[in-house]
């Protein structure tokens, strides 16, 4: 019993460096430039975008028809592999997303879609790109 005590005591820094905050001076990547245009709020009818853009490990836009509307996600903790994965899946039973609902990086391997580790999403700010 010791043996197994011990080996998950050594796996545990391990799983909580997967969702680590930014550490002291590190930023996000850059994502292109935003202006805020509206006030942010907290769930986003799944009607009301038609894409997607992954920006960074930190960052998604959010992106209406026609590019009409854009609502930014700065996710709390970095997602590790979401931009290099640059796909996401996500369930939900109602008819938006919420900034307390969980995300998971999609890679292809072998030909097979397999998902990867959760991510937990932020408040949806509505904003102007500047620079696309």
């Amino acid at each position: 019993m010791k043996r197994s005590i011990a080996l998950s005591i050594a796996v545990l820094p391990l799983a909580l460096t997967a969702c680590a905050k930014t550490a002291p001076g590190e930023a996000p990547s850059a994502s292109p430039a935003a202006e805020v245009i509206g006030k942010a709020v907290s769930c986003l009818p799944l009607t009301s975008y038609s894409t997607t853009r992954i920006r960074d490990d930190w960052t998604i836009d959010f992106i209406g028809g026609a590019g009409s509307k854009v609502w930014r996600v700065t996710l709390p903790h970095k997602c590790p592999g979401l931009k290099s994965a640059d796909s996401f899946s996500f369930e939900t039973s109602l008819t938006q997303l919420c900034s307390n609902d969980i995300i998971y990086p999609i890679r292809q391997y072998g030909g097979q879609y397999q998902r990867e580790g959760a991510c937990g999403l932020g408040d949806f700010v509505p904003v102007k790109l500047l620079d696309k």
